[in-house]
């Protein structure tokens, strides 16, 4: 199965509040590319490099920065390779995010297209 994994930043979280990190990142990257799970992963510029884009009565609008108000940020994704949901778990739980912000998984939801 394959999983999006979006490491969200918290800026608001206080050392007091987070858990230690279960592993450097650097750890966790050569962990799940040694196992085979992690496919590809990268960090993301911070919100106020990002641009939103919406198609309203035939009109592209493009704005500055995230669609949401919120101090919470996707800082980074991954791509994961996993057997089922409870490995994608335990693969998500040794990221440092989750730790210091969030990690949020997504299973992939195929489109079922025949394009032949």
């Amino acid at each position: 199965m394959r999983y999006l994994m979006l490491v969200v930043d918290d800026p608001d979280l206080t050392a007091a509040e987070a858990d230690p990190e279960p592993m450097s990142i650097e750890s966790w990257v050569t962990e799940m590319v040694e196992r085979g799970v992690d496919i590809t992963g990268e960090r993301l510029r911070p919100p106020a490099d990002a641009k939103t884009l919406r198609r309203r009565r035939g009109e592209l609008v493009v704005t500055d920065g995230p669609f949401t108000e919120t101090r919470e940020y996707i800082a980074g994704f991954d791509i994961l390779e996993v057997a089922d949901e409870a490995e994608a778990i335990e693969v998500a739980s040794k990221h440092p995010m989750s730790a210091l912000g969030t990690i949020e998984l997504r299973p992939y939801w195929p489109l079922d297209l025949d394009l032949g």
